[in-house]
């Protein structure tokens, strides 16, 4: 895997993630679990390994995992929030 490789999958799982985030806010289930598919499509790369980045190829990397990170964060905001509920139930 090249360089240029690494960031466009990179590029394409942080706005699978974005438009996933989206979907989850919308309820658009569906369209949740078919981007999520194709986001593991995408992902399934890493598993032969992603070579090293340096300078600024390695800042955009690090920028778009934070993205994922953060819509990642949102789309369990919508999809999780029975965590929060069942901690408060339990203090009780």
């Amino acid at each position: 895997m090249t360089s240029n490789e690494v960031l466009s999958m990179y590029e394409n799982i942080a706005g699978l993630t974005a438009k996933m985030a989206g979907a989850a806010k919308t309820g658009d289930w569906n369209g949740l679990a078919a981007m999520e598919n194709a986001c593991a499509a995408q992902a399934a790369g890493v598993d032969t390994g992603v070579p090293a980045l340096a300078g600024a190829a390695r800042l955009r990397k690090i920028e778009l995992i934070k993205q994922i990170m953060a819509n990642d964060r949102a789309i369990r905001e919508v999809t999780q929030p029975w965590q929060l509920s069942d901690v408060m139930h339990a203090a009780h």
